[in-house]
């Protein structure tokens, strides 16, 4: 076995479609030479589906990140694949209608709560339920959307990716004393399921071909599944808490 993670056991949550980035992360890991398990919730044998796509075959365990049973049993399940953990990869986000598409000002507190809970507080919890099976050198890593401005459309899931950058840095102070890395990478727009959700998402789309300073290919998500990749691997042994954007260069080009 060779490649850059060699040897490393991962989980990758996610995986809804072959066009996901999550998808593209597992692939290009078992390319690299690692071991991975996937995680789905609800259609179950969509994601078992998509996972006979893989390189190889990977086993899918259920998790609904707000459920408190699946998330405790979280480490039985896995230890029925792999002998431990390597690496998680959270890359879940979710938020209801009323929160997206312009709805800022109007959505409802309980669509909001379901949108941070999914989107935000997860990646805390999918941690600490994946802790058990970690150790020193492990590393948690999750895709965000640049949430250092407020984009037109994407409202309340802003609110909560800037949660989710809020959070890795916490999770990055409290878990760097076992020796376990978190940190977020921010890819551009990509015509994922989850953005084909959100109402005037082209929007994002015509910005960032027309100004993105390397270009910007809508349909790729192997440049930022290779950033996770990259994250995840022992390449980065000192970086924690930091924020990788793979969007063609687009942040840091003014208005």
């Amino acid at each position: 076995m060779s490649g850059l993670l060699a040897g490393k056991r991962l989980l990758v949550t996610g995986v809804i479609t072959d066009a996901s980035i999550a998808f593209s992360v597992a692939k290009l890991a078992q390319e690299n030479g690692a071991q991975v398990v996937l995680t789905g919730y609800g259609r179950l044998s969509l994601v078992e589906r998509i996972a006979r796509r893989l390189p190889e075959p990977a086993p899918v365990i259920e998790v609904d990140v707000t459920n408190d049973e699946h998330l405790a049993g979280l480490a039985d399940r896995v230890r029925e694949h792999v002998d431990g953990l390597d690496g998680v990869v959270h890359s879940i986000g979710f938020a209801p209608q009323s929160c997206l598409g312009g709805g800022f000002l109007d959505a409802p507190w309980a669509d909001v709560a379901t949108a941070l809970q999914v989107s935000t507080f997860s990646y805390k919890s999918l941690a600490m339920a994946a802790l058990p099976l970690m150790s020193s050198g492990g590393a948690v890593v999750g895709l965000t959307f640049d949430a250092t401005k407020a984009w037109p459309v994407y409202d309340w899931m802003g609110v909560a990716k800037a949660g989710l950058e809020s959070a890795s840095r916490y999770l990055a102070l409290h878990l760097g004393k076992q020796g376990i890395r978190s940190n977020l990478v921010a890819a551009g727009p990509l015509r994922t399921i989850a953005a084909k959700s959100i109402p005037g998402f082209d929007q994002f789309e015509d910005a960032w071909t027309e100004r993105a300073p390397l270009g910007w290919n809508l349909t790729d998500q192997e440049p930022a599944a290779r950033a996770c990749l990259a994250l995840l691997s022992d390449w980065f042994p000192a970086t924690t808490g930091e924020i990788v954007h793979v969007d063609g260069g687009y942040h840091a080009i003014g208005a």
